[in-house]
């Protein structure tokens, strides 16, 4: 039998990365698989990635402000909830989740809620006065939306058990399930030449690519800082050729001063700022990698990741990346600390590996996706989950498919 599927999200702007980019890939494989999905956002209705939407988006509007307070919402969902099986609250601390609770709790439309790492303790260190002002706001909602969540989703065993870390005062029905992304669709060839006539100072270089938001919590300073030591400890004619691909947006604050330390490091002939990609340029910028690194502080699951591994590239992450146990257990890269030392270790290891060891690691890469990443895999998952807690909830049966507890999951 077939779900009628409803995301709710903040916003449906490919700029907010992996939250997004995930409804939208797993939203695929659900309607080619018969299921039918939608998405309600906090957008403004005339934002051009709400036209651009591949799901049908109910763009309900905000007040602005980091909250995106709308008065639209909880109305909408009252008068719809009954049009869906499911509703699924993507990422907390915006209104929508604590909009979503309000106008979902004691009805008979189940929702499920996924934090997107949303509560890694990382940003408690990280951030303790928002941290307190989280507290405050915490007990009246965010709390409500995790308990009357028919079951909170993680992607990974290790988002599951530090997501326990970040308040005292949590409870909810955990559930861990398989997660992934798509293979890239086209020539790879061809998208590596597309990438290269971009950028063509990159021909002949050995570039590693970082790609994602220019972020703190992913440490692009210790990149920088790592890759600087590098190329003064290497001789010439070895460092000449290396080369960092930043691909993502990096116009805010943070992205300009990670800019302004590129150049005070002098790396300016070894540094190519491409800006946010996708397309066939994207996956060019995949295909003409020698490595992909994210030497992130805090990263739930890293689709980034993922798409490397699907291209055959290496991944140099570090042990904050939630799948670095599965990419350390397939050979599929390198992992160290998420400090300096240990990505300067990274760095070391990636210019002094052999030839044939890399050639292997390409190839575990490509087969690590294959066994553990593919997005369908994900889009079973995710059914059954709705399965299982269709059978426990006592939702319709129409929407009933007998199943049994996922491999990777369970309850607690």
């Amino acid at each position: 039998m077939s779900f009628r599927i409803l995301h709710c999200i903040s916003s449906v702007n490919p700029v907010g990365g992996g939250p997004i980019e995930g409804v939208k890939q797993l939203s695929a494989v659900n309607q080619r698989q018969g299921h039918t999905v939608e998405v309600v956002s906090l957008d403004d209705p005339d934002s051009p990635w709400v036209k651009n939407c591949p799901i049908k988006c109910h763009a309900m509007g905000s007040s602005g402000g980091g909250y995106r307070y709308s008065a639209k919402l909880v109305p909408w969902l009252r008068q719809h909830r009954s049009d869906y099986d499911v509703v699924i609250v993507n990422g907390i601390w915006e209104y929508h989740s604590f909009g979503a609770w309000r106008a979902l709790q004691g009805s008979p439309t189940p929702y499920f809620v996924y934090t997107h790492g949303m509560l890694d303790p990382w940003f408690k260190r990280t951030y303790p006065l928002k941290h307190l002002k989280k507290w405050l706001y915490w007990p009246w909602a965010e709390y409500r939306v995790l308990r009357d969540a028919t079951a909170v989703l993680f992607t990974c065993e290790d988002e599951r058990r530090l997501a326990r870390q970040s308040f005292w005062l949590y409870k909810c029905d955990e559930y861990v399930l398989n997660y992934g992304t798509s293979a890239p669709v086209g020539d790879a060839e061809v998208q590596r030449r597309v990438f290269l006539e971009r950028f063509p100072h990159l021909v002949g270089k050995r570039c590693l690519l970082f790609l994602g938001r220019v972020h703190v919590k992913k440490g692009p300073d210790l990149l920088l800082n790592a890759f600087a030591a590098l190329l003064k400890r290497l001789p010439f004619d070895q460092a000449r050729d290396l080369h960092i691909v930043m691909a993502g947006p990096a116009d805010d604050a943070y992205g300009v001063e990670m800019k302004a330390l590129a150049t005070s490091l002098g790396l300016e002939r070894h540094i190519t700022w491409t800006g946010m990609v996708s397309g066939d340029l994207k996956w060019g910028a995949f295909h003409s990698a020698d490595a992909f690194i994210l030497p992130s502080h805090q990263e739930n699951f890293g689709i980034a990741v993922a798409e490397a591994l699907a291209c055959a590239v290496p991944v140099l992450i570090s042990n904050q990346v939630n799948i670095w146990r599965e990419v350390q257990q397939a050979g599929a890269g390198l992992v160290d600390s998420d400090d300096l030392p240990g990505t300067q270790r990274l760095l070391d290891r990636w210019v002094q590996a052999e030839p044939a060891a890399w050639a292997q690691m390409k190839r575990d890469a490509l087969a690590c996706f294959n066994q553990r990443f593919v997005i369908e895999r994900s889009a079973e998952s995710f059914i059954k989950a709705m399965e299982i807690y269709g059978l426990r909830r006592h939702v319709p049966a129409r929407v009933f498919v007998s199943g049994a507890h996922n491999e990777v999951g369970g309850t607690s």
